[in-house]
C-alpha cells in the first residue's frame, strides 16, 4: 500500500458524486485496498442516505460502542444512561459510583432555565457610552423585534428575555457587545439565537451609530447551568460497602485528590477530562453538539481567570462525602441530529426524558459519578489497574484473538500475576493456541 500523501486534494465536483462514487475515487487516489474501502460502507444504524443529508462529502459512517450505565437515581427517578465511546472502564466506573449514593437518595438537580446568549459586536461607535445608553433605552423594543422572529418558541414559553450591554477593551479599540438572553426551551438554541441577532442587527446599528460585525451565539452559557449534587456515606465509599473506617480513609483521599485539582490547572485539566468522559459520550449518544458542550464546560472552569475543577467535594458534619457539579449544559430535544439519527432517538427513549432539562441533569449526574470513580481509584488502588483490566480485551483483539479466544487469553494473562502488557497478551494468545 502507498502510504504517501495524495498528490492533490483539489477534487473538483466531489460533492456531486454519489457516496459509492466518492469511495471509489478516494480508493483510487489513496491506493486503498478493497477491505479498507469496504470499512466505510459497513451498514449500521445510520443509513448512507441519511448521513449524506447530514453533512457534506459523505463517504460512509463510523461506529462506536453504545454502553449503558446503570444504578442512577436522579430526583427520585431511575435512569439507564447510554454512553457512546471507545474508552474502557468509563461506563463501569459511573455505574459503580451511582450505586454508592443511594442511601441518601441518589443525585439531586437544581438547573437554571434554558437561557442562551446571543452576542452582537458593535464597533466604531461615535460615543460608546452614549451608544450603550441608547441601546438599553430601546431594550424593550429590541426584545419585541427578537420575539417576532420565532412566535412558536414564544408560544411554548420561550423567547428573548433580556438584553445586556458591555463595553470591552481590545487591540482593535473599544467595542460595545450586546447579549441577547434567549430562553430556548427544549432546543439547544443556536438557530433561534443567531436568527434573532441577525434580525435586529440593522436596528442596533441605527440606534448605536456604530457598525455591527459578529452576530453569533456564545457557548459559554452562564445562564444555563446544570447543578447536581449527591451524598456518599462512609460505608458506601468502602470497598464492601459496610466498613465506615475504611470508607473514611477513602473519603479523605478523594478530598485530597480534589484539592489538588482545584489548586493546579495541570491536574485540573485531566481531572475535568474524566468528567467529560461521561458527559460527552451521553451527548454523542443523544445527538447533541458535544463540541459546544465541551467548549462551554472548559470555559466555565476558567471563568474566574484560572482553570480549576468543574466539581466540588467536601465532608458534611456526619463525615459523609458530598459532591457537586456546576457547568453550562446547552442541550436540546428539538432539531439537530437527535431528530435525524435513529440510534439517538432510541437512546433518548431509553432515558425516558421529555425535556432538555432532564437531559442536562442526567449528563451532569453522570459527570459527577465518573469524576468520583476516577478520584476514588486514584486515591486507592490507582486508576490504571482498573483501566487495564478492561483494556486487556482490546489488547487481545489487537493481538489477533478471535471472539472465542478473547476471554480465555485475558483470563490466562491475569492468572500470571504480571502487569498486563501487549507482549504478555501476545504470549498468552500463543500459549492458548498451543494448548488447544
Amino acid at each position: 500500500m502507498n502510504n504517501m500523501a495524495v498528490n492533490n486534494s483539489r477534487l473538483q465536483g466531489f460533492y456531486k458524486l454519489s457516496v459509492s462514487e466518492r469511495r471509489a475515487l478516494l480508493g483510487e487516489i489513496a491506493n486503498l485496498n478493497e477491505e479498507q474501502i469496504s470499512a466505510w460502507s459497513k451498514t449500521g444504524e445510520l443509513s448512507e442516505s441519511a448521513a449524506d443529508k447530514m453533512i457534506e462529502n459523505v463517504v460512509g459512517t463510523y461506529s462506536l460502542p453504545i454502553g449503558v450505565a446503570t444504578n442512577f437515581i436522579i430526583d427520585d427517578e431511575h435512569y439507564l444512561i447510554p454512553f457512546v465511546l471507545e474508552e474502557p472502564s468509563v461506563v463501569a466506573a459511573a455505574s459503580n459510583m451511582a450505586k454508592r449514593c443511594q442511601t441518601k437518595g441518589g443525585f439531586v438537580s437544581e438547573n437554571d432555565d434554558p437561557v442562551m446568549i446571543g452576542q452582537i459586536q458593535i464597533v466604531n461607535c461615535p460615543d460608546i457610552n452614549q451608544s450603550k445608553a441608547a441601546i438599553l433605552s430601546e431594550k424593550e423594543h429590541l426584545i419585541d423585534l427578537c420575539n417576532q422572529v420565532d412566535p412558536i418558541l414564544v408560544k411554548f414559553g420561550g423567547g428573548c428575555r433580556d438584553i445586556e450591554a458591555r463595553i470591552i477593551q481590545t487591540e482593535s479599540g473599544e467595542m460595545l457587545i450586546l447579549h441577547l438572553l434567549v430562553d430556548c426551551r427544549d432546543a439547544m438554541g443556536a438557530n433561534a439565537v443567531n436568527t434573532m441577532a441577525e434580525t435586529i442587527a440593522n436596528k442596533v446599528e441605527s440606534i448605536s451609530g456604530g457598525i455591527v460585525i459578529l452576530r453569533i451565539i456564545s457557548n459559554l452559557a452562564v445562564h444555563r447551568l446544570a447543578r447536581v449534587s449527591a451524598t456518599f456515606t462512609r460505608e458506601e465509599m468502602s470497598e464492601k460497602g459496610n466498613d465506615a473506617d475504611r470508607g473514611e480513609e477513602v473519603i479523605d483521599g478523594v478530598i485530597q485528590a480534589y484539592h489538588f485539582a482545584a489548586a493546579d490547572p495541570f491536574r485540573a485539566t485531566t481531572h475535568n477530562k474524566g468528567i467529560m468522559n461521561a458527559i460527552s459520550p451521553i451527548a454523542l449518544a443523544c445527538g447533541q453538539d458535544w463540541r459546544a458542550i465541551e467548549s462551554g464546560a472548559h470555559s466555565y472552569a476558567a471563568y474566574n481567570k484560572e482553570y480549576t475543577s468543574m466539581t466540588h467535594w467536601e465532608k458534611n458534619e456526619d463525615g459523609d462525602l458530598v459532591g457537586s457539579i456546576e457547568l453550562p449544559m446547552a442541550v436540546g430535544l428539538v432539531g439537530g441530529a437527535v431528530r435525524v439519527h435513529p440510534a439517538a432517538q432510541t437512546n433518548v427513549a431509553l432515558l425516558g426524558i421529555n425535556s432538555a432539562n432532564d437531559l442536562a441533569k442526567v449528563m451532569a449526574a453522570a459527570g459527577l459519578a465518573q469524576n468520583l470513580g476516577a478520584l476514588r481509584a486514584l486515591a486507592t488502588v490507582g486508576i490504571q489497574a482498573g483501566h487495564m483490566k478492561l483494556h486487556a480485551r482490546n489488547m487481545a483483539v489487537t493481538a489477533g484473538a478471535n471472539d472465542s479466544e478473547v476471554d480465555a487469553v485475558v483470563s490466562l494473562a491475569h492468572s500470571t500475576g504480571e502487569r498486563i502488557t501487549a507482549k504478555l497478551i501476545e504470549d498468552c494468545l500463543a500459549k492458548h493456541r498451543s494448548n488447544n
